[in-house]
């Protein structure tokens, strides 16, 4: 467990929810990932991420899917590619990362609470 923070601390957090609206494989990245085009509804806009999930998820089974992205971090650089949220998921066993989801539909865009 990391150091205990207050409230406050979690709400600068930005986390929403969104719908994978495109995939598209990303060959330069050092470990295995997929470019993902995520619809935040229209508040955000659509967004671009960097996900290395290619143990768990083919092209089919992300487009349509809803995902949680953290949405206020600053853009990275990774490679060619600017990935402008974090996409978030959770280590299996053997390291590889599967998805963090919502239980049913939500609107895109509604913020983690």
């Amino acid at each position: 467990m990391t150091d205990e923070i207050s409230y406050g601390d979690f709400e600068k957090v930005d986390i929403r929810v969104g719908t994978v609206i495109e995939v598209a494989p990303f060959p330069e990245a050092r470990k295995p990932a997929w470019k993902l085009k995520i619809d935040f509804g229209a508040e955000i806009g659509v967004k671009k991420s960097s996900a290395q999930i290619t143990v768990h998820y083919d092209e089919q089974d992300l487009v349509g899917r809803q995902v949680l992205a953290v949405v206020n971090f600053p853009p990275r650089q990774i490679g060619p590619f600017r990935s402008e949220v974090l996409t978030l998921g959770f280590e299996d066993e053997a390291g590889a990362i599967v998805l963090a989801a919502v239980e049913r539909p939500v609107p895109n865009g509604r913020k983690l609470m």
